[in-house]
Formats: structure tokens, C-alpha cells, sequence
């Protein structure tokens, strides 16, 4: 039986051509300095800009890159690599620097969010891992900032673990949304492993498994006091709040207050009108309506544009697979080995070449004004957004604390140019790339063979 393995953290999680390419790099006598970067082709259809997310993953990543000897084993078995290549293989360790945006950056296309500089077959190897893990919670942050943008004042919790596209998925979308502005999620491992505020209510089932609705949120009530808040479309949407009005004073007596109600089905600005109306007719003003059921940013912005009283939201499948705009075109390609700057001229998928930095201006009144990208020693007015994460394979400063990071995001969607704060497009927003780096890719044309 094979031993287990540890999956997200497996130097194994990667593409064979990786390691067909890392031996053809060994057998070559290939180990000069690489520098890889990290960046977005063109946005995808209704967006308008992007939030970086999933810097902190990558660093550990790299910072426990290796192959244990159970993988060392199975990669000799399989046959398709010396054994002086496995030897070597055995020994390799992340020794090379990282620049990043730190997460919740806002972020347009032909931007580097990342750039690695280390030994080429270590730079190569983390390529797939590293996109695996920057497009993931990039794009799910960036689903999030969207919907945050539509309703910066309500409650909002990630309700889509079981929706996502895997438990990594679902775990590092917790993240992601959480980054982006939202108030928490109800899967509890994101809890205790990120520390992310965690919420919930009660399921159907529960109401299904008692022959009386009433019957069912009294048990729900003395079984969670602290915290009250009752699913009522099970049957009847506004009966059922009659009911929550019918059951408050007697749990009151109790001591136990009803904090909330949710609603997951029908109409939900309507059901909430009408639910609103029922409950401040009964005394019950402070309990709060919490909505839920296939929502994301749209149904969002045309919910509250319309009045519908509504306290917080559950968002769950549309943002945690980004169902809209469901992946990034995003690249990890090669811009720099042994010195020399490097370039892909590919139909569609052509590179800026060399080592880049991104200067970032903002207006009068605070907001972003617009990009420019350039060679890393070509110093612009502005932000410089790519900062110093590693060197040497190490990291230059702790984690840092997803609060933190939180207050970044919120900072930058704050100066967002308006266009963007709305969910209106088209609008482009200015990135330009500098004379220097125009050179730099007519130089490197000039010198590649073809």
C-alpha cells in the first residue's frame, strides 16, 4: 500500500513536462539564473479589473519545495529519468527571490502580479503549482471585490464550499472573498485554519424532519440561544414569519431573542418586502432578513437598487466557481535566463520581455489614475506595486495577518476609478507600457533567431 502523500503541498502536483524539461536542463548543463513572471493576458468578459490573491499559499509552497523519498521512489520506478537526474532531483530546494503585489492589490492585464528569479530548473518546476494557486484565489477575489462593490454595507458570507471545484477549492475561496471585503463563511475548516468569522443557520432538513414548523425553530432557538436565525421558506415564506412573530415572545420569556431570518427561494426582494412588514408588525424590528440562493453581484445591485430590505447575504455557487467569467487567461512565462532578456513571440501570446516593475499614479481626489509597466531600473513617477517577498528562499518578513491584508484590498477598491466601482463596462483602464520596455522587446527581436 502506498504511503500517503501530501497533496497540495507535493512537489508532484505539477505537469510531466516540468520534469521532462528539468532533465533536459540537467542533461544540458542548463543552471543559469531564470526570471519567470506571473501575469493576466486580457480580462474576461464583464470585468473591468482584478484583485490579486494567493501570494501567501505560494510562499509556502516554495518555501517546502522538495521531493521526499516515497515520490523520489516512484519517480525511479516509472523509468523516465536517470538516476543522475534523480540524484539531483532529490536535492532541490527553492533558493531564488519572489517580487509580488501584495495580496488585495487591484491589478489590469499585462501586469506581472509575481516574478521569480531563481536557478532555472527551480524557477520551471513551480510553474504549474504557482498558477494552480494565483488563479484560483485571484479569480474568486475578484468575483468578491465585485460583489462587496455592490453592497458595501450588508452582511456578506461565502455560503459555496459545496459547490467549488474541490475542498482546496472551496477552502481558499473562503479566503479569497474574505480579502476582498466579505464579512466571513460558513465553512468552518477556513475557521480555524485562517481564522475567517464564521456564520450559519439551519437547513431545510431541519424543518422537514418536525411535523410542525413552529415546533422546529423552538428547538432550533434552545439549541443555538445565542444564535437565533431561522430558515422560513421551508413551506410558506410569509406564514412562517407569522410564526417567528407568534414564537418571540415566548422564547423571549425564555431569554433566548430571535436575531434573524433567512430566505432562500422565490423572490427574494419581494418575499423580503413582505416578510419586513410581517415582523415590524409584531414588535420584531431588530430581527434582520438574511437572503441566500443563487446571488452574486447583479442580482445584488438590482435587489438593493430596488429598496429590498435586506441585511446581509449568503453567496454561494456563482462566486466560489466564478461562474460568470470562470477562469483567467494568466500566464507564468520566461522573461529573462542568463542575463539575457528573454521573449515569446507566439500568434496571440507574445511577452514583454526582462524584468519588469509596474508604477502606479492616482488623480486629485485619491483614485487611480493609471499604470504604466516597465524594465525593473526604469524608475517611474508613482507606486512601484511589485515589492521584495523572498530572497534566497527565504521570506524578508512574517505572514502577513489576513486583517491586514483585508485593509489593503479595501484601500485599493476605495480608489477605484468610478467606471469600475459600478458594474459598468466597457471601460479600459489606462496601462501603459513604457518606451523602455518597447525597446527592450525590439532589441530582443533583433538578437532571437527565428
Amino acid at each position: 500500500m502506498n504511503s500517503p502523500i501530501n497533496l497540495t503541498g507535493s512537489a508532484l502536483l505539477t505537469d510531466l513536462y516540468q520534469l521532462t524539461m528539468l532533465q533536459g536542463y540537467h542533461e544540458s548543463g542548463m543552471e543559469e539564473t531564470a526570471v519567470f513572471e506571473f501575469f493576466v493576458r486580457k480580462l474576461r468578459p464583464g470585468r473591468g479589473f482584478l484583485m490579486a490573491a494567493g501570494l501567501e499559499q505560494v510562499l509556502e509552497f516554495l518555501q517546502g519545495l522538495h521531493f521526499p523519498p516515497e515520490e523520489m521512489k516512484w519517480l525511479a520506478s516509472t523509468g523516465r529519468f536517470s538516476k543522475e537526474f534523480l540524484a539531483r532531483l532529490e536535492m532541490l530546494r527553492f533558493t531564488g527571490d519572489v517580487h509580488a503585489m501584495p495580496e488585495g492589490t487591484v491589478f489590469f492585464p499585462n501586469e506581472p502580479i509575481l516574478r521569480v528569479t531563481a536557478p532555472i530548473a527551480q524557477a520551471q518546476l513551480v510553474e504549474t503549482r504557482l498558477i494552480n494557486l494565483l488563479h484560483l484565489q485571484t479569480l474568486i477575489a475578484s468575483k468578491a471585490a465585485r460583489i462587496v462593490l455592490m453592497a458595501p454595507d450588508k452582511l456578506l458570507v461565502d455560503f459555496g464550499l459545496r459547490r467549488a471545484h474541490g475542498a482546496e477549492a472551496g477552502l481558499l475561496a473562503a479566503r479569497a472573498s474574505y480579502i476582498a471585503g466579505f464579512t466571513g463563511t460558513s465553512t468552518v475548516l477556513a475557521g480555524m485554519q485562517f481564522g475567517i468569522p464564521l456564520f450559519g443557520t439551519m437547513a431545510h432538513s431541519f424543518v422537514q424532519a418536525h411535523d410542525d414548523e413552529t415546533l422546529a425553530f423552538e428547538h432550533f432557538a434552545h439549541a443555538q440561544p445565542d444564535n437565533v436565525v431561522l430558515l422560513i421558506d421551508t413551506y410558506d415564506t410569509e406564514a412562517a414569519a407569522r410564526k417567528v412573530v407568534a414564537l418571540a415572545p415566548k422564547l423571549e420569556r425564555g431569554g433566548i431573542r430571535i436575531r434573524g431570518v433567512r430566505i432562500d427561494s422565490g423572490d427574494l426582494a419581494d418575499h423580503a418586502r413582505r416578510v419586513r412588514q410581517i415582523l415590524d408588525a409584531g414588535g420584531l424590528k431588530h430581527v434582520t432578513i438574511f437572503a441566500s440562493g443563487d446571488l452574486d453581484e447583479y442580482v445584488l445591485r438590482d435587489m438593493l437598487g430596488a429598496g429590498a430590505p435586506v441585511d446581509g447575504f449568503g453567496v454561494g455557487t456563482r462566486m466560489d466557481t466564478s461562474s460568470d467569467a470562470p477562469y483567467l487567461d494568466c500566464a507564468y512565462k520566461l522573461q529573462e535566463y542568463a542575463g539575457k532578456a528573454r521573449r515569446k513571440r507566439s500568434e496571440g501570446k507574445q511577452t514583454w520581455p526582462g524584468r519588469k516593475q509596474v508604477y502606479r499614479s492616482y488623480d486629485a481626489a485619491g483614485r487611480m489614475a493609471a499604470d504604466v509597466v516597465t524594465v525593473e531600473e526604469d524608475a517611474q513617477p508613482g507606486e512601484p506595486l511589485l515589492v521584495p517577498m523572498m530572497r534566497a528562499g527565504q521570506r524578508l518578513a512574517a505572514a502577513a495577518t489576513l486583517a491586514d491584508i483585508r485593509s489593503h484590498a479595501a484601500a485599493n477598491l476605495a480608489r477605484l476609478p468610478e467606471p469600475l466601482r459600478r458594474l459598468q463596462e466597457p471601460y479600459a483602464y489606462r496601462v501603459e507600457i513604457a518606451s523602455a520596455l518597447h525597446k527592450l522587446a525590439e532589441q530582443v527581436d533583433r538578437n532571437s533567431s527565428s
